[in-house]
């Protein structure tokens, strides 16, 4: 039963949601905004079935079955945290923000590497953390920037006095500002163990079979990145809380969405990411030499 749900279930379901949220711009009404719960639900528990199955089919949990799997686990996440909202308040709008990101982890998921991760099984429970603080972080920095949008359409909304739309009413600044900042300062420590635990298995990786190349591109790149949301970390933890607003909530988007743009792209252009090349699942067989 779980091996006839593909990734074309959960897609179509999410994306008629996120076409539901929009018309809620132009004709709001309650009916749009069921069909868009009812999608979104259908959509999630397709998704769990997909990522069950895998999991069985690798042996693996979903975190270390391949990129493939832990960008949906991350969607995963997005999903029920919109449901979560969405089920408590009807009339909000955070739906119109968060179904596009949704869409876009799903998307990537589809072309980003399949295949398990070499040496995952060596050591499964460093394996296991490292997967799981890194997609804890990653989910706290996509709320961040969603987050910051947010407080951005809502600050120029309030500065502009237009009247909230019903179909697009969001939450207080107060609420956004404060949730944005502790969205930032709990997601860069997970961030930072996992990467310290990856660069632990990497260095280990180098007496295996499969060692991961610490030479490559990607690894300084990570490392830059990394230095980024650190220096945001920094200026959020020694600022007043509350004191910067607007400015606060520029600065968390374009640090947190370069980081997402780069990690994405990162995986499509590069098949395994920091992890490397996809192995080759055909042996190598040497040519006598004539």
């Amino acid at each position: 039963m779980l091996q006839h749900v593909t990734w074309v279930c959960f897609f179509a379901s999410f994306s008629v949601a996120l076409l539901l949220e929009l018309t809620q711009l132009l004709w709001p009404s309650r009916a749009s905004r069921w069909g868009a719960i009812g999608f979104l639900s259908g959509g999630f528990l397709a998704q769990t079935a997909y990522l069950v199955y895998r999991s069985k089919d690798s042996q693996l949990p979903p975190l270390l079955g391949s990129t493939h799997d832990w960008l949906l686990v991350l969607a995963w996440l997005a999903v029920l945290m919109l449901l979560a909202v969405m089920l408590s308040d009807r009339n909000s709008g955070v739906g119109m923000f968060v179904l596009p990101a949704i869409v876009v982890l799903v998307i990537s998921a589809r072309y980003v590497s399949e295949t398990r991760p070499p040496g995952v099984t060596d050591i499964p429970h460093w394996a296991m953390v490292h997967a799981a603080t890194l997609v804890l972080g990653v989910a706290g920095i996509v709320v961040a920037f969603l987050l910051s949008l947010m407080y951005l359409v809502q600050h120029r909304r309030l500065k502009q006095k237009q009247t909230e739309s019903v179909g697009l009413r969001l939450f207080s600044l107060e609420r956004l500002g404060r949730w944005n900042w502790w969205a930032i300062v709990l997601s860069v420590p997970l961030l930072t163990v996992g990467m310290g635990v990856g660069v632990f298995l990497s260095v280990r990786s180098q007496s295996t079979e499969s060692p991961v190349n610490l030479g490559q591109f990607s690894f300084a790149l990570a490392g830059l990145l990394w230095l980024g949301v650190m220096v945001l970390f920094g200026r959020l933890v020694t600022a007043k809380r509350h004191a910067s607003g607007r400015g606060l909530a520029w600065r968390t988007l374009w640090a947190c969405g370069f980081l997402l743009a780069s990690l994405l792209l990162l995986e499509l252009f590069n098949q395994g990411g920091i992890h490397g090349e996809r192995p080759d699942p055909t042996p190598r067989v040497s040519k006598p030499v004539s």
